[in-house]
């Protein structure tokens, strides 16, 4: 639960102020109540704004929702104090009242702008249309003539105003946090913050009550854990927002505490609203035997998803040891989390020491390729280290070749010690002779099977190369192969491992990283836009490159050094974790 905040946040306004708001409900309140104010807190279509008034705090513009009957109006909104949270009515005690006194509930119900278009959010909105007033109607008949001990009491007396202001903002986890380090100095994201803006030395005409923001992402989390529905959850929130603007405060001591937890309970009996108050339900969590699934890193996945913006534009993917498992495989769980990114906006290109066909080989086996896929010939892509680039409608963007001497040297190389050696050219795969390792490149990694080239000077004229891989065991390779070929080719080539069991000869200046960088001036995107996760020394230069490079820990220490965060192992679903962890 968290504690008091400072009382001026209203000298702000939150809303837009040509936000176009919906036709107002207005509600008569008979023989007002009594009221006092206290900080605390730990199918409609999505409604178009052009704002000309942006939060002072945020310059965020907002979807408002607004309810009284009547003309379009918009309000001013004031100063007061925050509360915030993170995490039934009580029955009516109806009274005949002497002198019959109308008083209009108005209430603003808004969509802050990064929330997605999100049908049940719009709906949620249009509901608490309703359901606030009835709330508020209940909550100040349900406060007359209250013994509570604890409660503040600015707010006394309704009968001296017309009019009673209340608004309620939909967020997302991002702006609540900003919200709350703000005004409370907390960094954290809350599922609900209570901001009065109550001035009771100001004889208004209007009881400007405040606002109460709540956060769809928490709640949506919450929702899943305490087995209810979203709408569920933002209803719990309102009503304890409420009483914080009521002037109930949990925190302030025991007998406080269970008062609020009091009114929260009778409040949603009376209103028929389903689930516990906040305060019982986080009790039940403390209580409870069973764990609670920690999700401390927020990740985000299944149908929560459709509450989430993406972050980036672009995921860019490796594919050996991060896609894919030890074993060459692609996950169920790495296979959906990348339809999801899909399904959400995101695009996602795979950027690979694999060949065109290898990858749309494998892919092809979770239904990752076509035109509704990730690879296709006539998708983006970044292949064979960077050497092989496609853009738009699949068309070459950028070919490197390997120098001829080099390769010749290497095919010698080969013939000599016979140590496998597979030549990528293109869409093809070349060697000099048959060998299980050769057979393994086709078999495990998916790529093209190996033609057998009966000649050195045959296999150079055959056709461009890009690269060539030497295959041999982990300890071959490092102690042997790599310290070789590190000297040999000088400046003419360069030498990098994406396996522990291969080691790849390319062209000098090779790397993912600035085939990426090719891909997306051609695309016209910007390196910020984009997401990228990897896992051997070929990707640095990618990780490097983009907004925020994602190293698996399954990956080589050089990579995990300049990553900005270091996932899970591929084994272990990386990719998938990954992206619900950080792409939205």
């Amino acid at each position: 639960m968290l504690s008091r905040v400072s009382p001026i946040l209203r000298h702000n306004r939150l809303f837009s102020a040509e936000a176009r708001e919906m036709p107002r409900a207005t509600v008569l309140l008979l023989q007002p109540n009594f009221l006092r104010s206290s900080p605390r807190t730990p199918p409609l279509n999505r409604l178009d704004v052009s704002s000309s008034e942006f939060s002072s705090m945020f310059r965020r513009r907002f979807h408002a929702l607004r309810s009284t009957v009547g003309d379009w109006t918009k309000l001013p909104k004031p100063p007061g104090r925050v509360f915030a949270e993170r995490r039934e009515y009580r029955k009516i005690r109806r009274r005949t009242p002497k002198k019959k006194q109308e008083l209009e509930l108005s209430v603003s119900i808004c969509i802050e702008e990064q929330l997605p278009d999100d049908l049940e959010i719009q709906n949620i909105a249009e509901m608490l249309r309703l359901n606030v007033p009835m709330a508020m109607t209940l909550a100040f008949n349900g406060l007359k003539d209250s013994k509570y001990k604890t409660r503040e009491t600015d707010i006394e007396d309704l009968g001296g105003y017309e009019t009673v202001e209340l608004s309620v903002m939909l967020c997302n986890d991002d702006f609540i946090c900003k919200l709350n380090k703000e005004w409370r100095g907390e960094d954290h994201a809350t599922d609900v913050l209570s901001m009065s803006q109550h001035v009771p030395e100001l004889k208004l005409p209007v009881l400007m009550m405040g606002d109460i923001v709540i956060s769809v992402e928490t709640a949506a989390r919450q929702a899943a854990e305490r087995g209810h529905t979203l709408l569920d959850e933002i209803r719990i929130l309102v009503i304890h927002g409420l009483l914080h603007l009521l002037g109930f405060d949990h925190e302030i001591s025991d007998e406080a505490e269970q008062e609020m937890e009091k009114e929260e309970e009778l409040l949603l009996k009376s209103l028929g609203w389903k689930g516990k108050g906040l305060i019982q339900s986080a009790y039940d969590i403390e209580k409870t035997d069973k764990p609670q699934l920690e999700k401390s890193d927020d990740r985000k996945e299944g149908d929560g998803l459709r509450l989430y913006r993406p972050k980036f534009s672009y995921i860019f993917c490796d594919m050996d040891g991060t896609l894919l498992n030890s074993k060459s495989q692609i996950s169920e769980a790495n296979a959906k989390a990348l339809k999801e990114a899909m399904l959400r906006g995101l695009k996602v290109v795979i950027a690979t020491g694999k060949s065109r066909p290898g990858a749309i080989r494998i892919l092809k086996t979770a239904d990752l390729t076509g035109s509704d896929g990730i690879v296709s010939e006539s998708s983006p892509g970044v292949f064979v280290q960077g050497l092989l680039v496609y853009g738009r409608q699949g068309k070459e963007v950028y070919r490197g070749n390997l120098d001829r001497d080099v390769c010749r040297e290497a095919c010698l190389y080969s013939l000599e010690h016979r140590i496998p050696l597979i030549a990528f050219s293109q869409d093809r795969c070349l060697t000099l002779f048959d060998h299980p390792l050769v057979d393994s490149l086709h078999t495990i990694y998916n790529e093209p099977k190996a033609e057998i080239i009966s000649s050195v000077d045959q296999l150079i004229a055959e056709a461009d190369i890009q690269k060539v891989i030497f295959m041999d065991t982990t300890e071959g390779v490092s102690s042997v192969i790599r310290p070789y070929w590190s000297e040999a080719t000088g400046d003419r080539a360069n030498v990098v491992q994406a396996q522990s069991d291969m080691l790849e000869i390319v062209p000098p200046g090779t790397s993912k990283g600035n085939g990426v960088k090719m891909l997306l001036n051609h695309l016209g995107v910007s390196p910020d836009e984009i997401m990228a996760i990897g896992d051997g020394e070929n990707d640095i230069e990618m990780l490097k490159l983009a907004s925020l490079g994602i190293a698996l820990s399954n990956g080589a220490e050089k990579t995990k050094a300049v990553a900005d965060v270091i996932g899970v192992s591929n084994d272990q679903d990386g990719v998938a974790d990954a992206i619900y962890r950080y792409a939205f």
